[in-house]
């Protein structure tokens, strides 16, 4: 009988766990710069760590977004522009529960799991009918719909219409005000979690017909393949990754703006794959790091004019970057490998001739 792996029987790379180590003991090795002692960095002191702390919550939340988009569009092929929806309904839907329901967190939870299967269900009924940039469109159509309804002063007393909704009640025992750290390490557990069950997915039966969907969906059709469920497969898992990003930002921010709910923010998912790597998954995490603190470290130094330098720098790393990061490392490293060996066996050959001599 064939020996099959259990789900999560995935072995860790090295730089996946160095990259967790480093994020682990950031908030304490920042504090120990700044004069703080680890004791005062764990009973969430204020100073330079509690802020660095914010920031990767930030990008760890932008990596979760983009880990989304990056499966539906770099390991499937599906070209969506209303993906900002996802993420959307999530932080909405959040704040709404929490705000003026008084619903638990885990009561939330359940409620953003059944909201981002039915938001997957609606774009999946799409799917026998378009492909493509026309997939693309109706994707856009979808979500425009959303954002309006966001914006609409019909619902302004839940959303807070172009406002954005605010006084969100978080509870204590997360609060980024008084226990940043705690919801620190939460946020980074779940980025783990969900980038562990990332790699199980694309690298299973499933994974693999999603990926030959992408590169030939005739050709998958033709080996017996029904691509609908898998592509709807691929939808439900970023819809609820999306969604579950959404939640944290909503219980981050102490605002939730109506753009992430436009055009411009499914770009940015878009932007940070492009920059990482399209269909890497290490990518969107590196280009989540990278969008970050790019955009932070400019409007901190430059102000309003950082908007046209980020054009500028990610125009740059497109045309000198096309595969990402990630991808142009594996690319690099493989000729420098190549490389290695051609220089090891001219070495080897010379000294057998030598030897025969």
């Amino acid at each position: 009988m064939a020996n099959h792996k259990p789900f999560f029987a995935l072995k860790p790379d090295r730089g996946m766990l160095i990259a967790l180590l480093v994020f682990i003991l950031l908030p304490f090795v920042i504090g120990l710069f700044d004069g703080a002692s680890p004791a005062q960095v764990w009973m969430n002191g204020s100073g330079q760590s509690k802020f660095i702390q914010g920031l990767a919550i930030e990008i760890f939340i932008l990596a979760l977004y983009a880990l989304s988009y990056d499966l539906i569009f770099g390991f499937t092929g599906l070209l969506s522009f209303g993906h900002s929806m996802f993420f959307a309904v999530g932080a909405y839907l959040t704040g709404i529960l929490l705000k003026n329901f008084g619903f638990s967190l885990a009561a939330t939870f359940g409620m953003i799991f059944v909201a981002s299967i039915l938001q997957a269900l609606l774009f999946g009924m799409v799917l026998p009918r378009v492909k493509g940039i026309t997939f693309a469109l109706v994707t856009l159509g979808m979500a425009s719909v959303f954002h309006v309804l966001v914006l609409s002063t019909e619902l302004g007393k839940f959303t807070g219409s172009d406002v954005g909704l605010q006084g969100v009640v978080v509870p204590d025992f997360i609060s980024p005000a008084t226990e940043r750290l705690r919801l620190y390490f939460i946020t980074l557990t779940i980025l783990v979690v969900v980038f562990m069950l990332y790699k199980r997915f694309v690298n299973s039966t499933t994974g693999r017909v999603c990926t030959a969907i992408r590169e030939n969906e005739g050709r998958a059709l033709m080996l017996g393949y029904n691509t609908f469920y898998f592509k709807l497969a691929a939808l439900m898992l970023s819809s609820l990754t999306a969604a579950l990003a959404g939640m944290m930002h909503s219980i981050y921010q102490p605002i939730v703006s109506p753009n992430v709910a436009g055009l411009g923010f499914t770009v940015t998912a878009l932007l940070i794959i492009l920059i990482g790597g399209v269909g890497t998954l290490n990518g969107a995490i590196i280009g989540a790091v990278a969008y970050r603190l790019l955009d932070y470290g400019l409007r901190r130094y430059i102000g309003e004019s950082a908007s046209f330098i980020n054009g500028a720098v990610y125009v740059l790393i497109v045309l000198f970057l096309p595969f990402g990061i990630v991808g142009t490392w594996r690319m690099k490293s493989l000729q420098i490998n190549q490389g290695w060996k051609r220089l090891l066996g001219m070495f080897t050959n010379s000294q057998d001739k030598s030897d025969g001599a």
